[in-house]
């Protein structure tokens, strides 16, 4: 029987566990640079089988979110190399996570004080986090977006296509096309944020162009073997929807299906909230992406707790597990884990900003 803690491999790297980090975004980058922060703290965390990055900004106009590490100038892969270095040493795998956040941002933030960027016009009803003039952080209303233009769309196809060039030039072991929880290549995906009536909207065919395009990309430049990509069909995150979601991302897995990518990984309901939040065959979503010839590995995610993530593993629905606040409290979660060991409770206060130093906030295990 297969377990939550034997060896996997993934892509091009053997993996120590089928345990994975999950994104968290930190907001601890002033710069957008990853600065010693940064290193301590995924090097902290660097027993897990994988670790995935915060989500990582491909371009400027990506960021939509304040003080989080980017993957566009050499200041800030220079900073990553440092991070990507010091988890190697710690004997641990790591994968950047390639975020165009599309709507979900701020004049504040994107270049010249411009519009955020989306398939079409539509604000999301959501907040995004930036530093105020006093220089405290806070959360507020994202900004109006304009719709992108056709002629606009391979411009961003070529940022994706540099920054997963630039996280292998990093050190990287593998990149995660950012496809989730309501930002640009999701904003694409959702009828409810998508009402475009070109090639890129309309049919649930049209509606998957663009993120079958971003990974034809980044798999010509770095290979399919480092890359994965992230999904969350039901999730209702940053005000994105569809009435039918299940035939539009099965036929989202039929598609990946054609490439040898590394990994799927699935969020699995709402993005930090219930499971069954709306109807879904899970079962059904893998199994589109296997019969289409699908190979990669398949990581679940979402309030999985250690029974939960070990029967998923045993039973074969899922391949690896990954997990999100359970990792900001519990830098030796695998271990924690592997012993059935208590779990400290993470302090929302650390979440967001320069909180959390990293493992010395929380008791280690004795």
């Amino acid at each position: 029987m297969t377990s939550l803690f034997d060896p996997i491999q993934l892509g091009r790297i053997t993996l120590s566990n089928r345990i994975a980090m999950a994104p968290l975004t930190r907001n601890r980058s002033p710069g957008a640079v990853p600065n010693d922060l940064n290193v301590t703290y995924y090097q902290q965390r660097a027993s897990a089988g994988l670790l995935i990055s915060e989500g990582t900004p491909i371009s400027q106009q990506g960021q939509g979110y304040a003080q989080v590490p980017g993957l566009y100038l050499p200041e800030l892969i220079d900073g990553w190399k440092r991070v990507t270095t010091a988890v190697h040493e710690a004997g641990g795998r790591i994968a950047a996570q390639l975020w165009h956040v599309g709507r979900v941002s701020h004049t504040s933030l994107q270049p010249d004080g411009g519009q955020p960027v989306a398939p079409s016009a539509i604000r999301a009803k959501s907040k995004t986090f930036i530093i105020n003039d006093d220089g405290t952080g806070g959360f507020t209303d994202t900004s109006e977006p304009r719709a992108l233009s056709l002629d606009e769309i391979p411009g961003i196809r070529e940022d994706y296509r540099r920054a997963a060039r630039s996280a292998v030039d990093a050190g990287f072991d593998a990149v995660e096309i950012h496809a989730a929880n309501g930002y640009l290549i999701d904003q694409f995906l959702r009828s409810n944020s998508n009402t475009r009536t070109d090639a890129y909207g309309g049919s649930i065919e049209n509606r998957t162009r663009f993120a079958i395009e971003v990974v034809d990309t980044i798999v010509k430049e770095i290979g399919a073997e480092r890359t994965g990509i992230r999904i969350s069909p039901v999730t209702p995150a940053n005000d994105v929807s569809d009435p039918d979601p299940q035939p539009l991302f099965n036929l989202l897995a039929e598609k990946l299906a054609a490439f040898d990518l590394a990994f799927i990984h699935v969020i699995e309901g709402a993005t930090g909230g219930p499971r069954d939040n709306l109807p879904f065959d899970w079962a059904a979503l893998k199994t589109a992406y296997h019969a289409n010839g699908g190979k990669a590995v398949w990581m679940v995610n979402n309030s999985y707790d250690r029974d939960m993530a070990i029967a998923a593993v045993a039973s074969g629905r899922a391949d690896m597990v990954s997990f999100g606040r359970l990792f900001i409290s519990n830098p030796d979660l695998v271990e924690r884990l592997k012993v059935d060991a208590p779990l400290n409770e993470p302090d929302r206060a650390t979440f967001y900003g320069g909180g959390a130093a990293g493992y010395t906030n929380y008791p280690k295990l004795a």
